[in-house]
């Protein structure tokens, strides 16, 4: 089985003896939408030899673990395998490839960083100086979830040190489960969305796309509402709707097809800036259902930070704050939506509102949000070494008592 494929480093870090080691276990691809793992983790690059395996790619052929290092220093870990192999074949190919992985690193301190509690059948052999579970979905609602899911992470939560969540709602939710959680909701990159509020090229696939425009990017499946995607089409034909982003898990012949709706596919993340640019309204089109119960949209605060008006369905984590706080228009279906925008489009000077908006995402950033992760995560590794020299201590003591007994 391949490993590391020639010419690859090990430890791309140059102090291969020391650097801690931080492996991802995640249930999303790298390359798939850039998002929470990606922001964090490349900033944890900054400290950590980060590792981000992923879940197996199924093909026939010779199982191996492809590597690669991404620019922010990240090693994205993909295993791959012939979709033929059963489930315990599987785990134990990728407990293998782990095993071997991290033998060759060589490193310091380990940190489990978990995404999915799938992982753990794999993972949980492993023995940590620190394992942190962060939550970024209520995974177990999500449509074709694994039904072994929910018993998973309760064993996730017995062994994690930490965990984080990805919104208020989660964060309710979870606080009971665990004695130690913190929440860290969605952030942005406010100078990377800023650029849409300046002069950008027109995209090809949308420059000829008539205004105005209303525009949505990220991952098109189960949690959108296509009903209200389609009510919104047919009650204003003369607004276009320009839809960005991978179909996953849903038929695509299920979508709305209208003349004023434009799926234009995935884009990457430094390409959204531009598209955002030609939008006059931004969208947050969500159902309402288990898959979106708990859901904190990264996008939120990046369509704010394009200088775009969002209007929403009431999903619990954009209600509170950005509706709260008049950033956000709240709607419940599609002749709502409909009227918000008319409302939108119809406003003057927008100056006001983006002053109030430019506040509120001032109090935000990833830089911000993964250095209170890492205070917290290294306040609980050195609390674990002094727990561990307080044991050894009280072993030392009790061992030496023993000895006089049996000298006495």
């Amino acid at each position: 089985m391949t490993l590391s494929p020639p010419g690859f480093a090990s430890n791309p870090q140059d102090n291969p003896e020391r650097q801690d080691i931080l492996l991802c276990l995640s249930h999303l691809r790298w390359d798939f939408v850039y998002q929470r793992p990606q922001h964090l983790l490349s900033r944890a690059a900054r400290q950590f030899d980060v590792i981000f395996f992923e879940e197996p790619w199924l093909e026939e052929g010779e199982p191996r673990l492809e590597l690669r290092q991404d620019p922010s220093g990240v090693t994205i870990a993909r295993p791959h395998m012939p979709e033929s192999l059963n489930e315990m074949e599987r785990m134990g190919l990728q407990r293998g490839f782990l095993d071997r992985l991290l033998a060759e690193r060589g490193g310091g301190r380990l940190i489990q960083w978990f995404y999915t509690p799938m992982a753990l059948p794999f993972a949980g052999h492993l023995k940590p100086d620190l394992c942190i579970y962060d939550c970024m979905d209520e995974l177990s609602l999500f449509k074709g979830a694994p039904p072994a899911l929910r018993e998973n992470e309760a064993e996730l939560f017995r062994r994690a040190d930490l965990v984080f969540t990805g919104g208020r709602s989660l964060y309710e939710s979870k606080r009971r489960q665990h004695p130690d959680v913190h929440c860290f909701p969605s952030s942005v990159d406010v100078p990377h969305f800023a650029k849409a509020r300046g002069t950008v090229d027109e995209p090809a696939d949308q420059k000829d796309i008539p205004h105005p425009r209303l525009g949505f990017f990220g991952v098109v499946d189960e949690r959108m509402d296509i009903d209200l995607l389609r009510g919104l089409a047919e009650a204003r034909p003369d607004y276009h709707l320009c839809i960005i982003g991978p179909v996953v898990k849903i038929d695509e012949a299920h979508l709305p097809r209208l003349p004023n709706i434009h799926y234009l596919g995935g884009k990457s993340y430094a390409e959204l800036p531009a598209y955002v640019a030609g939008w006059d309204i931004a969208l947050l089109p969500f159902a309402r259902n288990d898959s979106t119960k708990f859901i904190s949209p990264t996008k939120t605060p990046e369509y704010l930070a394009g200088g775009r008006p969002v209007i929403s369905t009431p999903i619990t984590d954009v209600v509170r704050p950005y509706g709260e706080l008049r950033l956000v228009a709240i709607e419940e279906d599609a002749a709502g939506f409909a009227a918000a925008a008319d409302r939108i489009l119809a406003e003057g000077d927008r100056s006001r509102w983006l002053g109030h908006v430019d506040e509120y995402l001032a109090t935000m950033s990833w830089d911000r949000t993964w250095d209170g992760m890492h205070s917290l995560m290294q306040a609980a590794l050195e609390s674990k070494a002094l727990d561990a020299l307080d044991a050894a201590a009280t072993q030392s003591v009790l061992a030496d008592d023993a000895m006089e007994e049996t000298h006495v």
